[in-house]
């Protein structure tokens, strides 16, 4: 027998020889489970640490001079394109009239032809170009001033220069009779012969991160002092028996780049809606309507997020490189109106009054939240607490089975006791 040391006084684990050991088929049994037991365990211990979880963080958005992109997919099946105009404006003093850059008008044929693409290039009727003419010629804008992006400075050779002169100085348009440009290019033909076209309208918007709206409405946008207006005289004058109107459908609407399908993944699923930070809830949607004197108004309230993958604080902090991704999530109210008046008798509900007048079309209000949203990634587990959920695993499961084991012998023991005074 090997000497005593000083520390085996503080032995916690006292040992047993062999011979005062018994050895039973239950505990065999027992062992197995448990066995059997500790790796099942442990196996999810393992996913569990290598599980990785998206954890939500709320801070005050502290950007500056940032601006945000606004991606919009929308048909208007009975809408063509030469009266549909797109305007940005926001509580800033800025504005855009007639957005055109980075913006496609995909001109579309009649529902009842099936609404197939007719022209995607095309934004405007007038086509022909004014090459054939003289170069000393200077068409004339008819009293107003000629457009800072006209072909020759101080002159209006084409319909839509003419067209462009009158929006800027505020004056209404119409078909273009009596303008020899328009007449030359065919105008007023072209636009009957476009009158029973959809169009849709698809691409991105830069804007300034502050309170503002974008909207689709018909005619010429021009601003008459610090009123906004469009010239409806060409949607109005349409033939007997036509009319257009503002039904459309939203294929997408979003702001800021489109979240990747495996962030999609990570972030949530159809089977609970709650955790869907990257559903756009305006996609899909469609609205009809008859009635060419009507409005929608989309309030759409907008919050900063960013996602941060696992460990990006690790690597080459390059815009994009490091895998994070700023974007936008957003959710909307929608209020729609015929510009008629009226209540809403029809729906149940005769106390809503509204008002008159506005302008056709479809808006979209929006605000920008000064909060913002992280969704950061990370390990649901250290690897300090996977070692100590492991030893949990081991050392509880086992105190389980050797009190299942010793319940069992003491049961099998009693049994023979009781058996053998009965004989």
């Amino acid at each position: 027998m090997p000497a005593k040391s000083r520390f085996t006084k503080l032995d916690a684990f006292t040992k047993t020889v062999d011979e005062a050991r018994i050895r039973t088929t239950s505990g065999g049994i027992v062992t197995i489970i448990s066995l059997l037991v500790v790796f099942f365990l442990a196996w999810g211990e393992w996913a569990e640490y290598r599980r990785i979880v998206i954890h939500p963080e709320l801070i005050v958005d502290k950007g500056r001079g940032e601006r945000m992109e606004i991606h919009l997919n929308i048909t208007f099946p009975k809408m063509p394109c030469e009266l549909l105009t797109l305007d940005v404006m926001d509580v800033s003093g800025e504005q855009q009239h007639g957005v055109a850059h980075g913006v496609n008008k995909v001109r579309l044929q009649p529902p009842s032809k099936g609404g197939g693409v007719i022209d995607i290039k095309s934004l405007n009727l007038h086509d022909e170009s004014a090459d054939h003419l003289d170069p000393k010629y200077c068409g004339e804008c008819y009293g107003a001033t000629a457009p800072d992006n006209a072909q020759k400075a101080g002159c209006c050779n084409n319909c839509d220069e003419v067209r462009e002169a009158y929006a800027a100085t505020g004056w209404a348009f119409g078909r273009g009779e009596g303008v020899e440009q328009c007449e030359r290019e065919h105008y007023a033909e072209k636009l009957d012969a476009q009158r029973e076209e959809g169009c849709r309208i698809e691409g991105g918007l830069q804007v300034n991160k502050v309170v503002g709206n974008f909207h689709l409405a018909p005619g010429r946008s021009f601003s008459n002092g610090n009123i906004h207006v469009h010239d409806l005289k060409n949607y109005w004058d349409t033939k007997e028996g036509k009319q257009h109107d503002f039904t459309h459908e939203i294929h997408q609407l979003r702001f800021g780049p489109q979240v990747p399908d495996h962030i999609k993944q990570k972030l949530g699923n159809s089977q609970s809606p709650w955790t869907n930070h990257h559903v756009n809830p305006l996609d899909g949607t469609r609205h009809d309507t008859s009635d060419a004197n009507y409005n929608y108004m989309y309030f759409v309230k907008i919050v900063p997020t960013s996602y941060l993958p696992l460990g990006w604080e690790k690597r080459v902090q390059v815009i994009g490189a490091d895998g994070s991704l700023e974007t936008h999530q957003y959710s909307v109210t929608l209020h729609k109106r015929s510009l008629s008046g009226g209540t809403d008798a029809a729906e149940g509900h005769a106390e809503r009054q509204h008002s008159k007048g506005g302008i056709p079309g479809v808006f979209f209000s929006y605000d920008i939240s000064p909060m913002k949203v992280i969704n950061r990634e990370e390990q649901s587990k250290s690897f300090l607490g996977f070692l100590a959920g492991l030893c949990a695993i081991v050392g509880g499961t086992l105190t389980v089975a050797a009190a299942v084991d010793r319940g069992l012998f003491e049961g099998a023991a009693r049994l023979k006791k009781m058996r053998s005074k009965d004989l």
